[in-house]
């Protein structure tokens, strides 16, 4: 699974907008959106802010492990 994918099914799982991700994680909307759309990709250090937020691996947001 890309990573694309995996961001928006874990944010759907926890009934969260982008708008309600980005505010929790301290994020913008927009990257998260950009990355939704595999328009960019996330930087490292926002990797690992997505990683604690949802508890799970960086592997696993980048589809490297189930």
């Amino acid at each position: 699974m890309k990573f694309c994918d995996r961001l928006k099914e874990l944010r759907i799982e926890k009934n969260l907008s982008q708008m309600q991700l980005a505010n929790a994680t301290g994020l913008s909307q927009s990257a998260l959106a950009r990355w939704e759309l595999e328009k960019s990709e996330p930087t490292a250090s926002a990797l690992i802010v997505l990683s604690k937020y949802f508890n799970e691996s960086v592997d696993y947001l980048l589809g490297l492990t189930e």
